[in-house]
């Protein structure tokens, strides 16, 4: 995969994915008003139908699923609750596309979750994992890969000029590698899957698009794998980085992968200053070679209030800058 030269950059400022409330025209006119690289809301607070399992059911092709009192699980045909979370991205779409038609963004982040997060998380008919099961983890990777490409295409025919860059939420990630994710009964845990059957079912998803990032904001987030599998960019929390880290994602950057660094809380709380966040940008720098930067929340706002999301933000932007200098 290769990435959009002038998107990684210092001094720019992008946001994770979710926010709060319920209003799409409102989330979608704060990222316009306020980021330099406007992504796609996404507002858990609807309900299941718009969580991380619900939006990532929402790109599904030709695999339906419910939700059920253990979560989400797969069934044999269309549910009323898979098509609340087609209709929802739907929803969300028509005010991106209603409110950017003006002057539509040159860059577009649009986020979904990850082949492994959704199938930690997915339940089977029978109540086990997907992740239990590797045939059906392979459809729903084949599932998930043609949902998005057909979800790329209506975007990019809604923004023929726009630039569609593809993150993939994959926060499970390293629980499922180190096998930590538990099984239905919940006294096991599920077996890890092959690091080559990781990468190729990631490598399956990351193909549809032409510019990608992965974002994996759990400590240890597996670098090295990502972007074997093709990431053109990696998103990772900087509170959850240490020395352990360092070899894998200075490799990564000196081999021109993009790095979208977060850097403040998600929740309401004391925000840092931008000479502070400067400073955290530097130290990483020091420790791993780092040029080129982008910076974001550490994970979704969804859990923040509308007052915190717009200040977080806008202290994005002006970090940002901070760091460019």
């Amino acid at each position: 995969m290769t990435t959009v030269p002038t998107l990684w950059t210092r001094g720019t400022a992008t946001g994770v994915g979710s926010l709060p409330g319920t209003d799409p025209h409102e989330a979608v006119q704060l990222v316009l008003d306020t980021l330099p690289v406007p992504h796609l809301p996404e507002l858990p607070a609807r309900g299941a139908p718009a969580d991380l399992a619900g939006r990532g059911a929402a790109l599904l092709s030709d695999l339906w699923v419910d939700v059920q009192p253990s979560g989400w699980r797969v069934v044999p045909r269309s549910s009323r609750d898979g098509q609340r979370a087609k209709d929802l991205l739907a929803r969300d779409l028509d005010a991106l596309e209603e409110l950017a038609a003006g002057s539509p963004p040159a860059v577009l982040k649009l986020q979904a979750t990850g082949p492994w997060t959704l199938a930690s998380v997915v339940e089977l008919q029978r109540g086990a994992k997907i992740l239990a099961d590797h045939g059906a983890v392979i459809d729903l990777t084949a599932s998930l890969a043609e949902g998005l490409a057909l979800h790329l295409a209506d975007v990019q025919r809604r923004f023929p000029s726009t630039t569609l860059v593809l993150q993939l939420d994959e926060p499970a990630l390293p629980a499922v590698l180190a096998a930590r994710i538990r099984t239905a009964s919940g006294f096991g845990t599920l077996r890890a899957p092959d690091v080559q059957i990781a990468r190729q079912h990631l490598q399956t998803v990351l193909s549809v698009a032409e510019h990608t990032v992965v974002h994996c904001c759990a400590r240890r987030p597996p670098v090295e794998l990502l972007v074997s599998a093709g990431a053109g960019a990696v998103s990772v929390d900087a509170a959850m980085l240490d020395t352990r880290d360092d070899d894998a994602l200075g490799q990564a950057l000196e081999g021109g992968t993009g790095l979208l660094l977060g850097v403040l809380p998600g929740v309401d709380g004391p925000l840092p200053s931008k000479r502070r966040i400067a400073e955290t940008v530097g130290r990483l720098a020091d420790r791993v070679g780092l040029t080129d930067v982008t910076l974001t929340p550490t994970c979704g706002l969804a859990g923040s209030s509308p007052a915190y999301a717009r200040a977080a933000l806008e202290r994005l932007v002006e970090a940002a800058q901070e760091v460019a200098g």
